[in-house]
């Protein structure tokens, strides 16, 4: 695996363009009508407070599957109260298909935000968010999770973000440059507000999560995006949520929650978004 030079995790609030016409077209489109969000309404924005957003998208019709760090307050390093929480489904031009408060958010049993191993984070960087009521709406289906894409293959990613939080975009065409433990790097150009995104791959017409966008980085001066390698994760996430009542809380005593230093798995540095 190539360097990271460096990685921002994408805290709550992207084109990389072939010139060979045969590639597939890696550009950003905006999802600004109804026939355009066709078969994406299951993906939302979720408000977070006043304070910003994230991104996340239905995998069951009362949970949202995001990223876990969405979840926690980047100043204080505490959990968000679930009250805090609202999920807009196919949120667009001011309207969303679907309005739902969220009763019950928890992070991977193994997730620590002020952990010291950045690259362990990103590993365990994801979270579901219980709905006060489910989606049951034939428009909003909720998106199947599974597969384990490597090296060469195609996924793509919808996304609200930064200058681009009225409507959703999609992203199609991005390569999956490798694999490290618990880490997928795509070459989607992400931004603040897509932590939490659904990473998609599409087969037989068929899209189903196989990530969630974590943190943007630049490996070899080249802008790419890094998912949780999600698949034992998310199983262990569903198994706890399923026992549990609460979120797991793993803050580490008198860490600093900035992310300025040098990351402990592939030469990463991590650094302030």
């Amino acid at each position: 695996m190539r360097r990271f030079i460096a990685a921002a995790i994408l805290c709550c609030l992207p084109a990389v363009v072939s010139a060979d016409p045969a590639v597939a077209d890696t550009r950003l489109h905006a999802l600004l009508t109804g026939d355009a969000t066709r078969g994406w309404e299951a993906v939302g924005r979720i408000d977070i407070g006043r304070s910003g957003f994230c991104t996340g998208a239905l995998i069951a019709d009362n949970i949202v599957l995001t990223a876990a760090h969405c979840i926690y307050d980047s100043a204080t390093g505490e959990e968000v109260p679930a009250a805090d929480f609202r999920f807009l489904a196919g949120w667009r031009n001011g309207r969303a298909d679907a309005y739902r408060g969220v009763r019950r958010v928890m992070a991977h049993p193994e997730y620590v935000f002020d952990g010291t191993n950045k690259m362990d984070r990103v590993a365990y960087d994801i979270a579901l968010l219980e709905l006060d009521q489910p989606i049951r709406l034939p428009s909003i289906q909720p998106f199947a999770t599974g597969g384990e894409p490597m090296a060469g293959d195609t996924v793509g990613v919808v996304s609200y973000a930064l200058n681009r939080s009225e409507a959703p975009s999609l992203q199609e065409g991005c390569d999956v440059l490798g694999r490290q433990p618990g880490v997928l790097v795509i070459t989607c150009d992400v931004d603040f507000g897509s932590s939490g995104a659904p990473i998609f791959s599409i087969h037989d017409g068929t899209a189903s999560i196989v990530s969630v966008v974590s943190a943007k980085a630049e490996m070899d001066s080249r802008r790419v995006a890094l998912g949780t390698d999600m698949q034992g994760p998310l199983a262990d996430l569903r198994k706890a949520f399923a026992a549990g009542s609460g979120a797991f809380r793993r803050v580490v005593p008198g860490a600093n929650p900035g992310f300025g230093g040098a990351g402990a798995a592939g030469g990463a540095k991590f650094v302030t978004p």
